[in-house]
């Protein structure tokens, strides 16, 4: 049966090398099957990974990602958002492959190649090894507060630490594997570095910022990361996989983005355009982003858990020890400058404090036992200023002074500055206050290869046409029902107030009762008029 697919062999040698060259197949085949694993995912299905992705997954560093939520704190209000970093890495990793297959597919001129393809799953799949406890929360919330840097510094330290642990591939033991698949150490690891964290800090300012990959190929840099408008597949996978566990319904369908997308130079670049008519359905992923970060990420109880849990860090920071490489000891706060420990450190540090006997660690203990008891600090109330106020930061502290000022009327005042907490939300479609549509960029049926982005006239006009807005949220520490009550009428004298300082600068007099100062708010905003 199986000669019929072979010539007749002339010789005893020749039939011997037929055989050979078949054995060799199926043990190649075989090969091939044993290191290709299926996921079974429950947004994919069943996805086939690259050997070197399976490489990579196995590695200490990434198998962390199995124990840090993907939506931190919010697990504690929507008990279906159980899903980790570890699942939607590898749907990253596997939709940039597809992205990056349809296009080679799609535009052959495009010389995309096996190297390309195999560099943009592992940026995909390697997107967030940087990320601490309940993910944001420990770099934009914890962080800030125990090393006192800003935020958004933090933020670009921690992509690089992030990169950190790709430098690291030859102690995982693939450096032969990435040579076997075609990839080079340094020009490719850069490459992938630069898909992930935009252009290094010593190529900022040039024409071409990036090192590894020449300008013709600078569509490859909005795979995972664009930078240009925020559609990426990163965003892809995390609005299906969070709206399906949070059971929030998601408009947005990136088959249809796949199916449509195709590379077109705007502006002496080339970039991912999408076809004209998916206009609309572009707007569904900016405002489907817009409603999960509305329901649940900055959801009001949300935000108050993730402070809390911060807050018990900063309260643990120095008590709890991880040793990292040669047997040196970091804390909470300074894990992340190891790899060593940094690896051994993920949402499990929760239940190490809630667990724990430790004298020092008494008041971090208290407010993870609040937390699980649902004795979260009490929503008073919010404000959403007319105009965002930028400096908010700086004000927080005499806001606080504000709202505990005794009551006309009060007997007894019982309230500090330090049982409010502040919180002030800024929500957008992705890009501040700007529209995001305006930087997709669009081509037509019948002009494949011509880009333009959408003019306000001719998209819809049943828009919004503000794009942010900023929430000045106020909570109780004391949760009992007098202190709340009293929080609130706080609140309203502080509202009256803030409006009262905007009109005058003259020092409000605390004598004065809230029917007075409305009254004399009246009076003097017609004086003004």
């Amino acid at each position: 049966m199986l000669m019929q697919y072979f010539p007749e062999p002339s010789d005893k040698l020749e039939l011997v090398s037929m055989v050979y060259c078949f054995m060799h197949f199926i043990v190649l085949s075989f090969c091939l099957f044993v290191f290709c694993q299926v996921f079974n995912d429950p947004i994919h299905g069943s996805i086939e990974l690259h050997p070197l992705l399976i490489k990579i997954i196995d590695t200490p560093q990434f198998q962390r990602l199995r124990f840090i939520k993907q939506l931190g704190g919010v697990y504690f209000v929507y008990p279906g958002a159980s899903h980790n970093r570890f699942e939607h890495s590898i749907g990253v990793g596997y939709l940039a492959g597809k992205l990056a297959e349809a296009l080679r597919s799609r535009q052959t001129e495009l010389k995309i190649d096996d190297r390309d393809v195999l560099c943009v799953q592992i940026a995909g799949l390697c997107h967030d090894l940087g990320h601490g406890p309940f993910s944001h929360l420990y770099d934009g919330l914890f962080l800030p507060k125990a090393l006192e840097k800003k935020k958004e510094e933090m933020r670009k330290n921690g992509k690089f630490r992030e990169m950190e642990k790709l430098e690291k591939l030859e102690k995982w033991k693939i450096r032969n594997l990435m040579r076997q698949y075609g990839l080079t150490r340094e020009e490719d690891i850069t490459f992938i570095k630069e898909m992930i964290a935009g252009p290094l800090q010593e190529s900022e300012g040039k024409k071409w910022p990036y090192k590894r990959r020449p300008e013709e190929n600078s569509f490859l840099y909005e795979i995972v990361s664009n930078k240009k408008n925020g559609v990426d597949v990163d965003k892809f996978d995390y609005l299906a996989r969070d709206s399906s566990y949070l059971g929030i319904k998601n408009n947005f369908d990136f088959h249809r983005f796949l199916q449509f997308a195709r590379v077109c130079e705007v502006d002496g670049r080339k970039t991912i355009c999408t076809r004209d008519k998916e206009e609309d359905h572009m707007y569904d992923l900016f405002y489907t982003r817009h409603r999960l970060h509305k329901r649940a990420c900055q959801h009001r109880v949300s935000q108050i858990i993730q402070e809390m849990i911060a807050e018990a860090f900063l309260k643990a920071d120095g008590h709890i020890q991880i040793e990292g490489s040669g047997g040196r000891m970091f804390t909470l706060s300074t894990a992340n400058e190891d790899m060593e420990a940094y690896t051994k450190l993920t949402d499990n540090v929760f239940e190490e404090i809630l667990k724990s006997s430790c004298s020092e660690l008494k008041k971090a203990r208290e407010i993870l036992q609040n937390i699980i008891s649902r004795k979260s600090y009490k929503f008073v109330d919010e404000r959403k200023p007319k105009d965002p106020i930028e400096d908010w930061k700086s004000r927080i502290t005499g806001w606080k002074k504000l709202l505990a000022q005794p009551l006309p009327d009060e007997e007894e005042n019982n309230l500090k500055p330090e049982d409010f907490e502040i919180l002030v939300i800024e929500m957008d479609y992705g890009m501040d206050d700007k529209d995001p549509i305006q930087h997709v960029h669009f081509y037509s049926k019948s002009e494949l290869d011509v880009a333009n982005c959408c003019p306000s006239l001719q998209g819809s006009r049943i828009r919004t046409t503000c794009f942010s807005e900023q929430l000045i949220r106020v909570f109780c520490n004391k949760i009992d029902d007098k202190s709340v009550e009293a929080a609130k009428k706080h609140f309203k004298q502080w509202v009256i107030r803030a409006i009262f300082l905007q009109l005058t600068p003259r020092k409000v007099p605390n004598n004065m009762n809230n029917t007075e100062l409305l009254l004399f708010i009246v009076c003097l905003s017609l004086s003004y008029s």
